[in-house]
């Protein structure tokens, strides 16, 4: 057994949940791949209880449909963002462009290892952090981003 080996479970090492990347296809800038946090990546199924005339033990489940969370993306306040921009013209405008995302989580050499295609994505909600003179923080915005659904390709 090799001295590297020692150090790794059944030879496999799970990646890091902090090197990621988030873009937006037909959306965005350089800039707008860089996020702090991206949380809401989750899929569930609806049960469906039917009950059965005469059965009083128990109640019959049955899958329903998907349903798949809003997704809330951090980051550090940008000035010059094509995100912010498309996110505005729907708040504002009620302009609603639907647009199709890539979350990719990337190995150590920035190379996708696993991505995230979100599909119909659109803006639900933007905030920034509160403004405090009393703290040395950054500012910070948060998207909230719905969609329809989403599939996760293995590089």
């Amino acid at each position: 057994m090799a001295k590297d080996d020692l150090h790794r479970a059944g030879g496999y090492y799970p990646p890091v949940g902090f090197h990621f990347r988030v873009e937006f296809i037909n959306v965005g800038n350089d800039n707008d791949v860089r996020f702090q946090s991206v949380s809401g990546l989750n899929m569930e199924l609806d049960v469906e209880n039917i009950k059965e005339g005469g059965q009083n033990l128990f109640e019959h489940k049955l899958p329903g449909r998907s349903k798949f969370s809003d997704l809330t993306l951090k980051r550090g306040l940008l000035l010059d963002s094509e995100v912010i921009k498309w996110i505005k013209s729907a708040l504002y405008d009620r302009e609603f462009k639907p647009a199709n995302m890539n979350i990719s989580l990337l190995n150590n050499n920035h190379e996708p290892i696993l991505t995230w295609k979100i599909f119909n994505a659109w803006p639900r909600k933007w905030n920034v952090s509160d403004l405090n003179a009393a703290e040395n923080s950054i500012m910070v915005e948060t998207l909230e981003i719905a969609y329809n659904y989403f599939k996760v390709e293995k590089a």
